[in-house]
């Protein structure tokens, strides 16, 4: 254990979060690192004494009780946090993932119930940062999907290729290991949709390079804007996107290898997910697992938001 009393291995962190006392410790620590807890109903200090064995305050200005799980992607929750906060180190140092299957035998739970708390430990991982990239900026696009070649002959579509897929673009600024990328789901691959992204996430003046892409044409009026034709090489210099088409190949690795199959309607969470590990992959395990949990507050996400129904 270090000084913090943070596992930096799994069997460790399996037997540290063993204790539901001492998983409770942990995310009041965190949650409430000045010592001084608040009432997530009014912001109130004036605070009861905690109240066991349900491990509840009493807020005397709201007179509303809570617990540590209230405003975050654990509350309603009727699973423990010491299946939650395992659940939570699996998923954050995984590098190609972890299937709600495998999840599922693992903390002894249904693979639906695995299913949906994978969703909300992404919630917590996503980018939630207004701060542009700059400097060498790297744009490109790919489409994730199965191919109607590898369908049943009763379920291929009448158009092949990439028409059957969902586009994603990326946006990758080069700081050699510290390299930060931010993807988004778009709903096509034109000028319009594209280059509204790189406005959005791009600060002015950033060198910004991009393929042979024609919706690219028209970013030299506020980017330093070069490009590489991959049809001639894939590398002139600096001038390049394998940055990103190092990125793609991990997060096709894991959704072809791991989650088989992501429908489009969740697509944005699986990319959250491979963006966290890729942005964080200078901390070790341990520094990972703590930078998600310091994301779980305000990011709670119910069942029926998930799938659509709310």
């Amino acid at each position: 254990m270090t000084e913090d009393n943070i596992p930096e291995t799994v069997l460790e962190a399996v037997r540290y979060f063993s204790d539901l006392d001492v998983c409770h410790q942990f995310i009041v620590k965190l949650r409430w690192s000045d010592g001084g807890i608040t009432c997530p109903h009014c912001g109130s200090k004036d605070i009861g004494k905690l109240v066991m064995p349900r491990r509840l305050w009493n807020c005397k200005g709201c007179k509303k009780q809570f617990t540590a799980k209230i405003g975050t992607i654990f509350e309603d929750s009727p699973l423990g946090l010491d299946k939650w906060i395992p659940a939570v180190w699996l998923i954050t140092n995984a590098k190609n993932g972890i299937s709600s299957c495998e999840l599922a035998r693992a903390l002894g739970v249904t693979q639906k119930t695995a299913w949906f708390m994978l969703h909300r430990i992404r919630r917590a991982m996503q980018n939630n940062t207004l701060v542009k990239i700059r400097g060498e900026v790297e744009v490109d696009e790919t489409f994730i999907g199965g191919k109607s070649r590898f369908k049943h002959q009763g379920k291929k579509a009448k158009q092949t290729g990439w028409k059957e897929m969902t586009p994603v673009q990326g946006l990758l600024q080069r700081h050699g290991t510290r390299s930060k990328v931010i993807t988004k789901v778009v709903k096509n691959t034109r000028k319009g949709t594209v280059q509204a992204n790189v406005r959005e996430y791009v600060l002015k003046g950033s060198e910004v390079f991009t393929d042979a892409l024609r919706s690219y044409q028209g970013l030299e009026s506020d980017y330093a804007h070069q490009v590489i034709d991959h049809a001639e090489c894939y590398a002139k210099g600096k001038v390049h996107t394998n940055g990103l088409e190092n990125f793609w190949c991990l997060l096709k690795r894991s959704i072809k290898g791991t989650y088989v199959h992501c429908a489009p309607f969740h697509l944005h969470r699986y990319l959250d997910e491979q963006a966290f590990r890729f942005n964080e992959r200078y901390r070790d395990d341990s520094g990972r697992f703590v930078e998600t949990l310091r994301n779980v507050v305000k990011n709670k996400l119910t069942y029926s938001r998930l799938t659509g129904k709310a």
